[in-house]
């Protein structure tokens, strides 16, 4: 019996339809019964028989911070993929971010340890992996994390969640970590989470910042992790992107993708540091959500490049080219968007 915690999340989705057509058993954890629909969406990606597919599952409804119901759906359980986790940028959601990240991971890892379970796979981010000052070196699993830097509250809660898992690995559980970058795949545009940058360029985005990161596709995540469970690998971390983009070069090629007009105004540190004081302003006076604070302007300036290597050496891992994977998640945006609403 397999747990995946995250199930209604881009990741949790896909890896959902990959585990049935595997003939798995399997169990999800959902918190809001809403999004069981986005489920239903990324299933209707792969097979016709959407239905079919959608009953094998075991929904548990339970959240990762809700020990007695998260014991109830650890019942029978071999082996656990867990996706779930609370993105944000925003500085006062530090106390959630804490509370699912970290607090919610220990219940994961304490319920794997009673319940000893085989193996966990854990989906963590590459925040949570250090930088260098030379800015044209590759990072790797070895790069050290610097908790002295100006870290984001989201890689600084990550981080936490990590050495959670670490610690579960030192009381007798297998597990594995990924460190997937920006990850690109359909489903879930106007969500918040990294499929939502589809939607913004689709809206129209004038302008671009200098940056570099990692990206990757959704379906080379779940492939990742479906074959680190598989296979024997156990108590190792692994970088998971396919290329590394500047931020101009994934809009101007998901622009193209989309047939919309490209940005084409570059946006300098000084806007930056004005937009993310200007927003926090708007925030106190409204109390609207951010939309722009200072370590997101700091990531979208950052030239961070990852080495994915590691993966590529342990299972000979071959990436879909971010070309493709961008064209490929557009078109389903396109259909998404041209589809009549029931």
């Amino acid at each position: 019996m397999i747990l995946v915690t995250g199930g209604t999340g881009l990741v949790g989705s896909h890896l959902l339809f990959k585990l049935l057509e595997t003939n798995a058993t399997v169990k999800a954890i959902y918190r809001r019964e809403e999004k069981l629909a986005l489920v239903k969406k990324v299933f209707s990606y792969y097979t016709d028989d959407v239905a079919s597919y959608y009953q094998r599952i075991d929904w548990i409804e339970a959240d990762i911070t809700d020990v007695p119901a998260l014991e109830e759906a650890f019942k029978n359980v071999d082996y656990v993929y867990h996706c779930a986790a609370f993105v944000s940028f925003e500085p006062d959601k530090y106390p959630q971010l804490r509370k699912i990240n970290i607090i919610g991971t220990a219940n994961v890892v304490n319920l794997c340890i009673s319940h000893q379970i085989k193996k966990l796979c854990y989906v963590s981010s590459i925040a949570t992996i250090g930088h260098h000052q030379n800015s044209e070196q590759l990072i790797t699993e070895e790069t050290h994390w610097n908790q002295d830097d100006d870290n984001s509250i989201y890689a600084i809660t990550k981080y936490g969640a990590e050495i959670e898992v670490w610690r579960g690995t030192q009381e007798g559980v297998d597990a594995v970590i990924l460190n997937p970058g920006i990850i690109i795949g359909p489903g879930f545009w106007k969500s918040g989470g990294s499929s939502s940058l589809i939607n913004k360029v689709y809206k129209g985005m004038p302008y671009f910042t200098t940056g570099v990161t990692g990206y990757v596709d959704v379906d080379d995540v779940v492939k990742a992790m479906l074959l680190l469970m598989e296979s024997n690998i156990k108590n190792e971390r692994f970088i998971i992107i396919s290329e590394n983009l500047s931020f101009k070069a994934f809009l101007q090629q998901t622009a193209l993708a989309l047939n919309v007009k490209p940005p084409s105004k570059k946006a300098t540190n000084t806007m930056l540091a004005v937009g993310w004081r200007l927003d926090w302003l708007h925030r106190l006076f409204t109390g609207r959500r951010r939309r722009l604070s200072k370590h997101m302007t700091k990531s979208a300036r950052n030239i961070t490049r990852y080495d994915a290597s590691k993966l590529k050496n342990a299972l000979g891992f071959e990436f879909k080219p971010m070309e493709i994977s961008i064209k490929e998640t557009a078109m389903r945006y396109l259909d998404d968007l041209n589809k009549p609403t029931s």
